[in-house]
């Protein structure tokens, strides 16, 4: 009984851990055996078995009533079609027969019967056993004509012989067979299989199984009886399906069997033996010795030892019986079938042998092990001298949990939770929910669902940081330096910042807001948001949500699901620890939307300061306060943000850098962070400063610094492989040198023309990697139609737009087509191109989309440039959208635009009226050298472009 609690305990822990008997599932049946068992409690032994393809009705009706539900349960619905091809062995006894109600009916010929027929030789343990076949054609037969298709039958237990001496030896490996229990077996031995069909036919299907004690070895038989255990378990073999190369049967375990000796096989169908002697040779003569391979065992039964069923037997019964009920609980193969013999088959749980072969089985144990189980006889004995120690350890757990020396698991969960609120400020509304949730945990039980998903339930409940706040930092002076120790520039980011502590200060405590930074990829827009969060002091949580299609990514999923767990900003709280982290949200112009729901509406209760401090989420299913929180946005164009959420947040451009800003980054950031990083130091490697002007002129043009970070570690990656390949000791990386690192440049030229012809001028573009020059070709397509008109007057002439323009980029050209005629008309009355031209617009870079309305203005310029084939003024770029009366509208990222125009070497730049406001904001190293004019009317422009050919009046 020791070795029965070990491995029960071993397979308890073994189902909770999800590894339980990976190896035992195939063959071992002990549905099989709970229903033989429920069987033969309720009615007497024996078992019916129908030939269907000529059974009668009422016989198949009754036979299928009596077993056909018992079979669908014993089997499983997945094994019909494999049983439906097996031989059926088995039948009835005569006791049985009326209860069919045919008694002497012809249909009757149809059950065969087996085991205890006629003279009883069956019972002799012999083979030959043939008696009262009624003219059948097979031995042992039943009078019945052969047949070949396959029966289906129910596994139920028969009346076996009480005493059968000698029996063939099947070998198996690590798992024996249990008394009352059904498994699988394969023999593949030729002799062992000729004679279990043998035995079969002769009506004796019976086996001695023995469990082999090298696990390694997978013969089906033995060369010495040393090779297996001694005591091994009597089986009935009940379906055999024929292979050919091997045979599968079913056998059902009976009753401990121990050997005392072997018997080879031999030949002793009837009649045979006394036609071998009669015809016998008394010549004596060399006979070869036997097979070496023991195929038949004499055999005895081995007897259980007689107990008392005293108090110590019956606590051990049922901690057997409640470590199976465990788990019956934690693994639902053995669930449907054990419960059910557990609770109706009485006279099975009070049988300490049967529940601990029980045991045995369901465990995933070694061979040695279960063999020990099989082997003990001794009861009583084994748990005087084995389980004293066990019994005093039980009573011990008991004693301390009734002097409260130790808690159950639900109390110690219980405690833990409460152990974490302790030092927190719970909302009154919170702790009415947690005090609930924990009294309907105290009511669930451990191996229910429902007891895991309120478990985890409180354990999120309870870790969320009710009341907890970090402390902010409030001086200025320490947050400016903190700020500009790691970024350069951002004055605006900068200057937001500490207004807001400046107005924490003022009121004693802290609020949340949401900014949103916007601008191109790698100016540092999401590095700035760390930043702030150690200047304040604030715990820094970060998450996308570019790509993002899911709402439940944002405001959790509902517990009824399974795996359900709470949103982002709820995990937030959780991992931070605090109610005032700061928070970014990444990439907040890429969010998608898919079938799931849009999560930029979720966000709207997230970002909105008049919501956010009543925040539920679908999982904790209770109001959190958000406004606390400082949450910052990120994005690249706020074009794509939609517009209830971009109205919740306040908005901060973040614009790109200038050569002069790229070049001071570096030498005070990059070069030195990332130096470091490729373990050099300053006294080996250097990279003069106009070597980094090289490179940020001729190989990083955009507006951000990543590409630069990427180039300057290639740099230092080349420097240290030809260091540590001995090719150089220490490297300066001069402009002489550069290509040899970053190889060839990318940019050779700052703009397309150096001196633009007639119908060619340069504007200003902006785009997400920043700003950038962009010119405007103009030409005519075909001569012009000069004196041909239509019926109706003139040919107007057309107007073709290639560049793979936007939209409203196409407008634009229209509207500057239009005005561009009527200010001709205006200005040279005598010039008279535009009737009947037709053009061509092109912008270059026709791989590149563009769209926007800022061209109006240089299209007009392009076009009257063209008509009067005066090329316009050297270094001139502008920007600005026109009407169709010449007005000069307003336009954006007049920053980058001003950059691109002094990176290609502009000296005058026409912009708006109206964006002067814009330009004065720029910093004085980006202004210098600019000749810039502000016109609010193309009246105005037009003197600036065409300096020699002003008109001598001018006419709106």
């Amino acid at each position: 009984m020791a070795t029965y609690m070990r491995m029960l305990g071993a397979c308890k822990q073994s189902c909770k851990n999800g590894t339980m008997l990976s190896r035992n599932y195939p063959n071992m049946f002990i549905t099989g055996a709970v229903q033989s068992l429920l069987i033969e409690s309720s009615r007497g032994p024996g078992m019916v078995a129908k030939r269907s393809y000529s059974t009668s009705g009422t016989l198949q009706k009754t036979c299928y009533g009596r077993f056909g539900n018992v079979f669908s349960s014993v089997t499983g619905g997945e094994r019909l079609a494999q049983i439906n091809r097996w031989t059926r062995i088995t039948g009835v006894f005569a006791g049985e027969r009326n209860v069919l109600g045919c008694k002497a009916s012809a249909s009757c010929n149809q059950i065969r019967f087996f085991g205890n027929r006629g003279s009883g030789a069956g019972f002799s343990g012999e083979d030959g056993s043939e008696s009262s076949g009624s003219g059948g054609d097979e031995s042992g037969g039943d009078g019945v004509t052969p047949y070949t298709s396959p029966q289906m039958t129910a596994l139920t237990p028969m009346l076996v012989p009480e005493v059968f001496p000698n029996v063939p030896l099947i070998a198996v490996s690590r798992n024996p067979v249990f008394p009352r229990f059904i498994k699988i077996i394969e023999v593949k031995n030729k002799p062992l299989m000729d004679l279990l069909r043998r035995k079969v036919r002769l009506a004796q299907p019976y086996a001695g199984v023995f469990l082999k004690k090298d696990d390694a070895n997978e013969s089906d038989v033995v060369e010495s009886l040393d090779a297996i255990y001694n005591t091994g378990t009597f089986v009935q073999i009940h379906e055999m399906q024929d292979l050919g190369d091997k045979l599968r049967m079913i056998v059902m375990g009976h009753r401990r069997y121990g050997y005392k000796n072997f018997s080879h096989s031999s030949d002793t169908e009837p009649g045979s033996l006394l036609k071998k002697v009669n015809e016998a040779n008394l010549i004596v003569e060399a006979i070869p010795l036997p097979s070496s391979d023991i195929l038949m065992v004499e055999v005895d039964n081995v007897v259980h030892e007689q107990f008392e069923v005293s108090e110590e037997v019956k606590a051990l019964t049922a901690e057997i019986v409640k470590t199976i009920r465990d788990i019956i609980a934690l693994n639902p193969l053995y669930r449907e079938s054990v419960l059910q013999m557990m609770q109706a088959g009485q006279r099975v749980v009070d049988n300490p042998i049967y529940l601990s072969d029980m045991g045995a089985a369901l465990t995933g144990a070694e061979s040695h092990e279960l063999q020990d189980v099989l082997e003990e006889t001794n009861v009583e004995e084994k748990i005087k001298l084995t389980h004293r120690k066990y019994l005093l350890q039980e009573q011990l757990k008991i004693i301390k949990k009734e002097l409260g020396l130790e808690k159950e698991d639900k109390d110690a969960i219980e405690e833990k939770f409460r152990e974490r609120l302790k030092e927190r400020t719970v909302p009154e509304h919170i702790m009415e929910v947690i005090n609930e949730e924990l009294n309907k945990l105290s009511l669930l039980d451990n191996h229910s669902s429902e007891f895991n998903v309120t478990r985890n339930y409180l354990d999120w409940l309870t870790s969320m940081p009710w009341g907890t706040n970090s402390e902010e930092n409030l001086e200025l002076k320490r947050a400016k330096e903190v700020l500009e120790e790691d970024h350069y520039g951002m004055d605006d980011v900068k200057k937001r910042i500490l207004e807001f502590i400046a107005v924490s200060q003022l009121r004693g405590s802290t609020q949340g807001k949401i900014l949103c930074f916007y601008g191109p990829p790698g100016v540092g827009k999401t590095s700035i948001a760390r930043s702030i969060a150690r200047a304040l002091n604030r715990e820094y949580f970060r998450f996308s949500v570019g790509g993002m299609t899911d709402v439940a990514e944002i405001k959790g999923h509902r517990r009824t699901y399974v795996g359900a767990m709470p949103g982002k900003i709820i995990q937030c709280l959780k991992k931070t620890k605090t109610e005032n982290p700061l928070v970014l949200i990444d990439e907040v112009d890429k969010i998608g939307r898919g079938y799931q729901g849009d999560p930029s509406s979720a966000l709207l209760e997230l970002l909105d300061p008049e919501q956010n401090f009543n925040f539920l989420d679908h999982y904790l299913d209770v109001p959190v306060d958000l406004s606390k929180v400082l949450f910052i946005c990120t994005a690249n164009v706020t074009d794509t943000i939609p517009e209830p959420l971009r109205d919740r947040m306040e908005m901060i451009n973040v614009s790109g850098y200038v050569a002069q800003e790229k070049l001071a980054i570096a030498e005070k950031y990059l070069v030195p962070q990332l130096r470091t990083q490729c373990g050099l130091t300053e006294d080996t490697t250097n990279i003069s400063p106009d070597a980094l002007n090289l490179l940020i002129r001729q190989y990083c043009r955009e507006s951000g610094v990543r590409n630069l970070q990427k180039q300057v570690e290639k740099v230092f990656r080349k420097v240290a492989f030809r260091i540590v390949s001995g090719e150089e000791t220490a490297v300066q990386v001069t402009p002489d040198n550069l290509q040899d690192y970053v190889g060839k440049p990318i940019f050779t030229v700052d703009r397309m023309y150096d001196s633009t012809p007639p119908g060619v001028v340069m504007g200003l573009a902006w785009t997400a990697m920043g700003g950038t020059t962009l010119f405007i070709e103009t030409s005519l397509r075909r001569p012009r139609d000069t004196g041909v008109k239509d019926k109706d007057g003139p040919r107007e002439g057309s107007l073709e737009i290639t560049g793979q323009l936007g939209d409203v980029m196409k407008e634009s050209a229209k509207i500057a087509s239009t005005f561009a005629r009527v200010f001709l008309m205006k200005q040279q009355p005598d010039n008279n191109f535009f009737s009947g031209s037709h053009l061509h617009l092109h912008v270059p870079e026709g791989a590149t989309p563009k769209d926007g309305p800022s061209a109006g203005c240089t299209i007009v310029t392009a076009l009257l440039s063209l008509a009067t084939n005066t090329p316009v003024r050297e270094n001139v770029a502008m920007t600005g959208e026109v009407s169709l009366t010449g007005k000069i509208l307003p336009v954006g990222g007049i920053k980058e635009k001003t950059i691109a125009a002094k990176r290609a070497g502009v000296t005058c730049i026409i912009l708006p009226a109206e964006n002067k406001k814009d330009f004065s904001d720029l910093p004085e190293f980006i202004t210098e050298g600019l000749e810039v004019h502000f016109v609010d009317h193309y009246t105005k422009m037009y003197p600036i472009v065409f300096p020699e050919q002003l008109p001598l009046i001018l006419r709106v």
